[in-house]
C-alpha cells in the first residue's frame, strides 16, 4: 500500500501503521487522518492478529495540524472533527486489538489516539498532554477517551491545567499499560502484541464484529444497545397501553378517551368482584376509580400515568 503520511508494514501476524510526518511533528491533518482510517480498515479486513500504531521522529503526535485548520470555515472545521471521530471509531471497530507504541510527546488528538487504543506501551521518555499547544485551549475532544482511561478527576486535572504528565504517571493513572526503556520499546511492544492473551482479545472482538454484521449490519455496539433500548421502551409502552385498556374494560384495539378519570356516582370506595385479590375496578372517562377521601389511590395514579404513556406511544 502506498501512502503519503504513513507507512504500512506487515511482519508475521502483526500489522504496524507508522505515522511518518516528522517534519510536522506527526500532526494530524485531514489527509493524514483519512490515510490512518484507510490503513486501519485494511488491517481490520486482513488476517493480522494485532495492529500497532507507531510514529517516526521525536514526537509521537502533536495532535491536530493547525496549519490545516487556519483557512477553514465552520463547515471545514466540522469536517476536520468528523474525520477525526471516524478515525478513532475505526480503531475501536476493527476486530484486532490496537496497540499504541509511544516513544515521545503525545498531545491533543495524539493523546486521544493513545487513550483510544486497546493497549499502549510507552518509553520512559514519553510525555502526554491534552492541549495540542500552549495557547491556553481547553481541548474537549480528547476528554472522552482520556477520561474513560484514567477517570474523571485526573482527566480534568490534565484538561484544566494543560500540564504534561510523564510516562510513569501515565502508567500509574492507566493511560498506558507499560513503560519500558526506549531501546526496548519496539521489541516489548511486538512481544505484547504477539502475546496469546492479546490475540485472544482479537478473536473475541472478531466474533463480536461478526455477530454485529449478522444483526442487520449494525455499525457499532453502541448502536446495537440503542436499538435494543428503543425496542424495550416501545414494548414497555405498548404493554402499559394494553394494561390500561384492559383495566378500563375497553377493547384492546381502541384507545381510552382523553378525558381525565372521574368517580362514578355511588361508586366511591367500591370494590369489584375480585376484592379478594385486592384489585379494584377502573373505568376510563365517565367511569372511574376507587377514590379514598377524594384522592386517587396509588394504584390509580400509576394506571393514569400508564394511560398517558400509552397515549403518547400510540
Amino acid at each position: 500500500m502506498s501512502y503519503r503520511n504513513i507507512q504500512y508494514d506487515r511482519a508475521d501476524t502483526i500489522t504496524t501503521i507508522t505515522m511518518n510526518r516528522p517534519e510536522r511533528r506527526n500532526a494530524l491533518s485531514v489527509e493524514h487522518m483519512e490515510e490512518l482510517t484507510d490503513a486501519l480498515r485494511a488491517a481490520g479486513a486482513s488476517d493480522a492478529r494485532a495492529v500497532v500504531i507507531a510514529a517516526n521522529g521525536p514526537v509521537f503526535s502533536s495532535g491536530h495540524d493547525f496549519g490545516d485548520m487556519v483557512e477553514r470555515d465552520l463547515a471545514g472545521m466540522r469536517r476536520v472533527f468528523a474525520v477525526c471521530a471516524e478515525m478513532m471509531a475505526t480503531a475501536q471497530k476493527i476486530p484486532q486489538p490496537v496497540v499504541a507504541r509511544v516513544h515521545g510527546l503525545a498531545t491533543g488528538a495524539g493523546c486521544q489516539l493513545v487513550a483510544t487504543a486497546d493497549l499502549a506501551v510507552a518509553s520512559d521518555e514519553a510525555r502526554f498532554a491534552t492541549p495540542g499547544g500552549r495557547g491556553g485551549w481547553f481541548c474537549t475532544t480528547p476528554m472522552v477517551a482520556v477520561s474513560r482511561a484514567i477517570g474523571r478527576k485526573r482527566a480534568l486535572e490534565m484538561l484544566l491545567t494543560g500540564n504534561e504528565i510523564d510516562a510513569a504517571t501515565a502508567a500509574e493513572w492507566g493511560l498506558v499499560n507499560r513503560v519500558v526503556r526506549g531501546a526496548d520499546l519496539e521489541r516489548q511492544t511486538c512481544r505484547g502484541a504477539d502475546d496469546r492473551r492479546v490475540q485472544l482479545l482479537g478473536v473475541g472482538r472478531r466474533r463480536r464484529r461478526e455477530e454485529q454484521r449478522a444483526d442487520g449490519g449494525v455499525a457499532c455496539g453502541a448502536q446495537r444497545v440503542a436499538r435494543r433500548l428503543d425496542r424495550h421502551r416501545d414494548a414497555v409502552l405498548v404493554e402499559a397501553r394494553d394494561r390500561a385498556l384492559a383495566l378500563a374494560g375497553r377493547d384492546a384495539e381502541r384507545l381510552p378517551d382523553r378525558r381525565p378519570l372521574q368517580p362514578t356516582e355511588g361508586n366511591v370506595g367500591a370494590v369489584g368482584d375480585d376484592a379478594d385479590h385486592g384489585r379494584h375496578q377502573w373505568r376510563s372517562g365517565g367511569g372511574a376509580s376507587n377514590l379514598r377521601g377524594g384522592r386517587r389511590s396509588r394504584r390509580g395514579r400509576v394506571l393514569a400515568r400508564g394511560a398517558k404513556a400509552a397515549l403518547r406511544c400510540s
